[in-house]
C-alpha cells in the first residue's frame, strides 16, 4: 500500500519574500526621505558639536541624532493637529532665527571653564530645540511614505540614525578647515525660519495662499540676511569690548 503524503497545510507555509517587498520598499523610502531632509539637521548638529572636545564630538552627534529621530517620530504622530496650530511655526521660526544667530555667536573659547558634560549637553539641548523647530515640516513626506505604520516609521528613521551622524561628522570637519562656512549654516537656519514664518496658517489665513507664496523666497532671504547682521553686530560688539577691557 503507498504511502499517502499529508498535503501541506495553507497555514504553515512560509510566506514568500514577494509578501515583504512593500514593507522592505516603504522602509528604503522612508530612510531616503529622511537623508534628504536631515541636511538641515546634521548642519545643526555639527555647528552645536563643533566646539566640543573631539573626544565628545561623537557622543553627542549620536545624541543629537537620535533626538532628531524621536522627535520626528513625535511629530509625525500629531502632524496634522501641529501643522493646524496658527502661531506654532510663528514661534518656531523666531527660536530658529535665535539659535541661529547663538550658533555663530558663541565662540569656542567661551565654554572653556565648563565642565565637558555641561557643554555636551548644551549642545544636546540647541540640537533639540532646533529639530523641534525644523521637524514640522519635514515629517509630512516621512508619514506619507510610512501610510500610518508605526513600525515602519521608527524602524526607518532609526536606521537613519547613524546616516545623520555620518553626514554631521562631515560637516564638522569641513566647518574645521572652512570657519567661514558657519556663517553660511546661520544663513541656512535663517531662510528655515523666514519660510516658516510666512507659512503660518494664521499668516495665510490673513495675505492668502498666493501671496504667501509670492513672499516666501523674499521672506527667506531677508530673514537669512537679518541672522547674518545681527550675528555681525553682536561679534563686532564683543570684539571692541574685549579690546576696551585690555
Amino acid at each position: 500500500m503507498a504511502n499517502v503524503r499529508p498535503s501541506p497545510d495553507p497555514d504553515d507555509a512560509t510566506p514568500p519574500m514577494d509578501t515583504y517587498a512593500p514593507d522592505l520598499l516603504k522602509v528604503l523610502e522612508i530612510i531616503w526621505v529622511n537623508i534628504i531632509l536631515s541636511g538641515d539637521n546634521a548642519v545643526v548638529i555639527a555647528m552645536a558639536c563643533r566646539g566640543l572636545p573631539p573626544s565628545r564630538q561623537r557622543i553627542g552627534m549620536i545624541l543629537g541624532a537620535g533626538v532628531a529621530v524621536v522627535l520626528r517620530i513625535v511629530f509625525t504622530a500629531a502632524i496634522v493637529l501641529l501643522l493646524a496650530t496658527p502661531f506654532l511655526k510663528i514661534v518656531g521660526g523666531l527660536l530658529l532665527l535665535w539659535i541661529a544667530v547663538k550658533l555663530v555667536t558663541d565662540e569656542e573659547g567661551d565654554g572653556d571653564g565648563v565642565a565637558a558634560s555641561d557643554r555636551l549637553w548644551h549642545a544636546v539641548r540647541t540640537v533639540a530645540i532646533a529639530d523641534a523647530v525644523m521637524s514640522l515640516d519635514n515629517v509630512l513626506a516621512i508619514a506619507a511614505v510610512a501610510k500610518g505604520s508605526t513600525a515602519l516609521l521608527v524602524l526607518g528613521l532609526a536606521i537613519s540614525i547613524p546616516l545623520i551622524v555620518a553626514g554631521a561628522s562631515v560637516i564638522i570637519k569641513v566647518l574645521e578647515r572652512f570657519p567661514v562656512l558657519v556663517w553660511a549654516g546661520a544663513a541656512l537656519l535663517g531662510w528655515i525660519a523666514g519660510d516658516m514664518l510666512v507659512s503660518d496658517p494664521f499668516v495665510v489665513d490673513r495675505i492668502g495662499h498666493e501671496m504667501a507664496e509670492l513672499i516666501e523666497l523674499p521672506a527667506s532671504v531677508a530673514v537669512a540676511a537679518l541672522v547674518l547682521a545681527v550675528a555681525w553686530a553682536i561679534r563686532r560688539r564683543r570684539r571692541h569690548a574685549r579690546i576696551d577691557a585690555a
